[in-house]
This record gives C-alpha cells, sequence and structure tokens, in this order.
C-alpha cells in the first residue's frame, strides 16, 4: 500500500499535468517533492557534504600545499570532490522510490517521462549545489584561498559542471535502480561520459576558486561546458521515456 505522503504527491502530480503549462507544472513538482523529501531525512546531504569536508580535511593535513601547490591543484581537487560526493546524492534520486512501489507510481501518473526526469535533475541539481558551496567555503578555509574574490564567476563554472553532472548521473540513475550493485556501477558509467566536463571545470575553476582572473583560452573551455550541457540535456530528455520505462 502507497505510503500517505506519497499519495498526496501523486494527487498533486495529477493536477500539475492538467492545464496549458503541464509540462513545468509538473517539473516543478517533482523537483519539489525530492527535495521535500531530502530536506526531511537529509540522508544524503549529510553524507555527502561529511564525505567532501574529510577529503578536503585529509588532503590538507596529508600534503601541506603552499601556495603555489595550491594554485596547481585546487581545481583537480575540488572536482574530485564534488563527483564522488555528488554520487552519493544521484544514487538516492530514484532508489528513494523503490519503497511502497512508488516509483511505479510515478511512472504510471500522466507526468511525462521528460518532466519526471528533468524534475528529478533540476532537485539533483539544487542539492549537488548547496553541497559545493558548502563545499568551497570549508576549502577556502584549509586552504587559505580567496575563492570569493571571483565569486560570480567560479559560482557561474560551478553551475555549468553540475548541471552536466546531474543531467548524466540522473539519467544513469535510472537506468541502475533495480541494481542490487547501483551504488558501484553508477560512477562507472558516469565518470567516462563526464571526462570532457571534468577537465573543462577543472581548467576554470582552478584559478577562479585562487582568486585569479582566467587566462584567455579559457573561453574554449567554457564554450566546451555549455555545448555539453545542451547536447546532453536534450539527448537525455529524448531516452528518458525508455530509462523510465524500460
Amino acid at each position: 500500500m502507497t505510503a500517505p505522503v506519497q499519495t498526496g504527491t501523486g494527487t498533486r502530480l495529477r493536477r500539475a499535468a492538467a492545464g496549458p503549462a503541464s509540462f513545468l507544472r509538473a517539473t516543478l513538482a517533482i523537483a519539489a517533492k525530492d527535495l521535500r523529501s531530502e530536506f526531511r531525512t537529509k540522508e544524503a546531504l549529510n553524507a555527502s557534504l561529511a564525505f567532501s569536508v574529510v577529503i578536503l580535511l585529509l588532503f590538507s593535513f596529508a600534503f601541506d600545499p603552499t601556495v603555489e601547490q595550491t594554485r596547481a591543484l585546487a581545481g583537480g581537487l575540488l572536482w574530485l570532490v564534488f563527483a564522488f560526493a555528488g554520487a552519493l546524492i544521484l544514487n538516492r534520486s530514484f532508489a528513494r522510490e523503490l519503497p511502497n512501489d512508488c516509483l511505479d507510481a510515478l511512472v504510471a501518473s500522466p507526468v511525462p517521462a521528460p518532466a519526471l526526469y528533468l524534475g528529478k535533475t533540476l532537485g539533483n541539481w539544487v542539492l549537488l549545489m548547496l553541497v559545493e558551496l558548502a563545499s568551497l567555503a570549508v576549502f577556502g578555509i584549509f586552504y587559505n584561498a580567496a575563492w570569493t574574490r571571483r565569486l560570480g564567476a567560479l559560482v557561474g563554472v560551478v553551475a555549468l559542471g553540475t548541471w552536466a553532472l546531474s543531467v548524466v548521473g540522473t539519467l544513469f540513475s535510472a537506468l541502475t535502480v533495480n541494481l542490487r550493485l547501483r551504488e558501484l556501477m553508477l560512477p562507472l558509467l558516469v565518470y567516462p561520459v563526464l571526462i570532457p566536463v571534468l577537465l573543462g571545470a577543472i581548467q576554470l575553476s582552478g584559478p577562479l576558486a585562487m582568486g585569479e582572473p582566467l587566462a584567455e583560452e579559457a573561453g574554449a573551455w567554457l564554450r566546451l561546458l555549455v555545448g555539453f550541457d545542451v547536447i546532453f540535456t536534450a539527448l537525455a530528455l529524448a531516452l528518458s521515456e525508455s530509462a523510465l520505462v524500460g
């Protein structure tokens, strides 16, 4: 029997699916449902944030980097933390719907598969951004980095890279949700696809995290991030029906 909370959510989703702005309303309803569920338990948020803090702290104690060394490893260290901490949140995206057959109820609801997928992606993106912004604050404290000097540009780069992580990760989360080893399979599938994005995000985030301006060649990396986001968002939306229904 479906839990009362999920039943109420299903009613709201069916209402959101009717009307001229059905796609947007359904997308926002899915995202809001996921955010409420996560903020109620904070399971993935606490785990990913604790992981981020521990990794940053261990690297700081193990290497005690100088300013020059921090400048060289800042981008790679940050996105290493973001990528692995993000896997903890992405794994929960569809797994939280498994009890009481809530995932089957969502798929059978009038919400279009692309709206369901996009809502999940949006919810994951918000959660990932919260963890990453908190990690940036911890990074600034442990590594004495003036990341707030280029705050706008840095947040923009992180947002673009995080959207790529959310788009690809949510799609593969839907494909692996019924596997016993989904915690292992998801990173193995996601990270190879994200290699171009991670390279671009590392190149852009490194100097910005140290409060330095971007180099002239940064425009090519920025175009790579934007192009990847656009292409893979469109591709994931086109494949969402197959990923969710099977």
